[in-house]
């Protein structure tokens, strides 16, 4: 039996889809542009933008009437950023990024999507969502799912970023399984050309991925011959991320010596 919804569900689905509407950060949007984004009236999504706007979740250029993310969202995410001690993520991996000169992030999963939190890939005009997929983010978190998250079968349609990226659920199955066997995922040039990036987890007690750790750069900067060399100075720096993010007895650590 289907459950019944409960009353005011639908409303509040629509709200927070209308801040996803701002993921992918780019320009300021319109009443009508969130309408068109989800399929909804315009009256409906200049409605809901109201209310997200009296609440502080959204505000409002008053020379163009246009909606960005507002304060209340900004409060939430530096709360969330330091209740997960990120905060004390962030010299670790500048010093990855220092002694590697390779560009080091951290991510965890959102759906469909690794998220980076922390590192040299937080900028100002860069979105942090990247595809599971296509990136070794992305696959590390899913070859090492935390409960109640779906595997590569739980994911839409594969897009093609380059021709390499894995476009077939099956394949990335078992791409999956030799990231797992090997304790770390490669992404060579399948989210772009010209990039290849090398992750590792950082596990629980219960051997789940609370997040994945890489480090990016070119394939002239992380050769074929220093390869193991990177995978070791990643491993490093999330022994230490996981003695900083996890309480003492949620530690694991396995995939990451």
């Amino acid at each position: 039996m289907t459950p019944t919804p409960v009353a005011g569900t639908q409303a509040v689905r629509r709200a927070l889809d209308v801040l996803h509407c701002f993921h992918d950060n780019g320009p300021d949007l319109s009443a009508s542009e969130i309408a068109r984004r989800l399929s909804l009236s315009t009256s409906t999504a200049h409605r809901l933008a109201r209310t997200l706007l009296d609440a502080g979740f959204l505000e409002q250029d008053p020379r163009t009437a246009r909606y960005r993310l507002g304060p209340a969202v900004t409060e939430l995410g530096r709360l969330s950023y330091h209740q997960r001690g990120l905060h004390l993520a962030s010299p670790e991996l500048a010093d990855l990024a220092e002694r590697t000169g390779a560009t080091a992030d951290l991510a965890l999963r959102n759906g469909p999507y690794a998220v980076i939190v922390a590192g040299g890939s937080v900028t100002p005009k860069v979105g942090l969502r990247r595809p599971l997929h296509s990136t070794a983010l992305g696959k590390v978190l899913l070859a090492w799912p935390r409960p109640g998250e779906g595997g590569p079968e739980s994911l839409p349609a594969l897009r093609a970023f380059t021709d390499r990226t894995i476009v077939r659920h099956g394949l990335l199955a078992e791409e999956l399984d030799r990231v797992r066997a090997q304790r770390f995922a490669l992404n060579d040039g399948e989210s772009a050309l010209g990039i290849r990036t090398i992750a590792v987890p950082v596990l629980d007690h219960v051997e789940s991925a609370r997040f994945a750790l890489a480090v990016r750069g070119t394939p002239e900067l992380v050769t074929d011959d220093r390869r193991d060399w990177f995978l070791d100075q990643a491993r490093i720096c999330a022994r230490a991320l996981e003695v900083l993010l996890l309480p003492p007895g949620e530690r694991g650590g396995a995939a990451v010596r």
